[in-house]
């Protein structure tokens, strides 16, 4: 391979760092300013859909199903996930200029936020399989410190797996004197990619193989709201599959050195769409997960009739009417 076409992909969890004659034109320029617009948008939507999501939990929901815990955990997930895009923001227009600390802190919770949310929506697959596959299950009468215990396993190996990050990133200073924070050592950047796309495939497979069941339970039964689950497990596997693949893809292939400048530039292009479209997935999810859930949409519904009776000033609270519709729905509202 030339010297002359030679990209180094230097490039933390926000920004590549091109650092050879291979030029990228204004499009670096352009997506400053779309990073700064997007993130920005995610962040606020996935702020108030998952505490939107958390206060309905926590006022109309009983937390003592698997599946409302791990509901209530996959929103902290995307919390954790979505609080650092700000910092990815400043650091595209900017650089890194937060420091030491928060350059391993920020990238720490930002992977931590990742694999534990993989992990919650896969634990959250294996159940709802449990469920229809045996109805009769003994899961379904699990305890809440069974599920605290299950949440706080997801959450230890979610850390362990990124303590070498903790270790090994750090900041540093590219050719153009610009400081961006990543792994100092090549190796276990490759490394961490390698474990997330190992990760991801091995979710994503048991996620495939949970709801492929699932549908064909389903389709046997010749019920009108059973196909709208059908219609919802589908809408749940297309989008989880759709933002997260072609990200992991891409990001596997940044391993390998460019053969030309031309792939460079396509390659890159194409590594910043699917980075932004898999972030997005933070935000979606209270959409994929909750909102479409007919007990969520009547929790929210209670929320804003409460609201209004608030801005009213009438002191009679609409909750006494609703309550005796939901005590008998069921474990969740997912």
């Amino acid at each position: 391979m030339d010297e002359e076409y030679y990209l180094d992909y230097n490039y933390s969890y926000e920004y590549l760092h091109e650092t050879n004659v291979c030029e990228m034109g204004d499009y670096f320029t352009f997506n400053i300013y779309l990073t700064a617009v997007l993130y920005t948008l995610v962040f606020l939507l996935s702020l108030l859909g998952n505490t939107l999501v958390l206060w309905i939990l926590f006022k109309y929901e009983k937390l003592t199903s698997l599946t409302n815990i791990f509901i209530m955990n996959l929103c902290i997930s995307d919390l954790v996930f979505s609080c650092m895009l700000p910092f990815w923001v400043v650091d595209q227009s900017f650089g890194w200029i937060f420091g030491e600390f928060l350059c391993k802190a920020s990238n720490t919770v930002f992977s931590i936020g990742y694999y534990s949310g993989v992990f919650f929506l896969t634990l959250m697959t294996i159940l709802r399989y449990l469920f229809v596959v045996n109805p009769l299950s003994t899961l379904r009468s699990q305890t809440q410190c069974c599920g605290v215990l299950v949440s706080l396993a997801v959450w230890t190996v979610s850390i362990l797996i990124v303590v070498p990050e903790v270790i090994h990133t750090t900041v540093q200073e590219d050719l153009e004197e610009h400081m961006f924070c990543d792994y100092a050592d090549g190796n276990w950047k490759k490394m961490d990619i390698y474990v997330r796309n190992v990760l991801f495939l091995i979710s994503f497979g048991v996620i495939v193989f949970c709801y492929f069941k699932i549908l064909i339970i389903l389709l046997r039964a010749r019920s009108r709201r059973k196909h709208k689950t059908v219609k919802l497990i589908l809408i749940i596997v297309v989008a989880f599959f759709l933002c997260w693949a072609p990200y992991n893809i891409l990001s596997f292939l940044t391993t390998f050195p460019p053969p030309t400048c031309q792939y460079a530039k396509d390659s890159s292009l194409a590594f910043h769409i699917s980075r932004k479209i898999a972030f997005s997935h933070c935000c979606l999810n209270p959409v994929l997960y909750v909102f479409v859930g007919v007990k969520f949409k009547k929790h929210l519904a209670q929320l804003c009739s409460l609201c209004l009776h608030r801005s009213n000033g009438q002191a009679s609270s609409p909750r006494t009417c609703y309550e005796g519709k939901f005590q008998h729905e069921g474990a969740s509202f997912y």
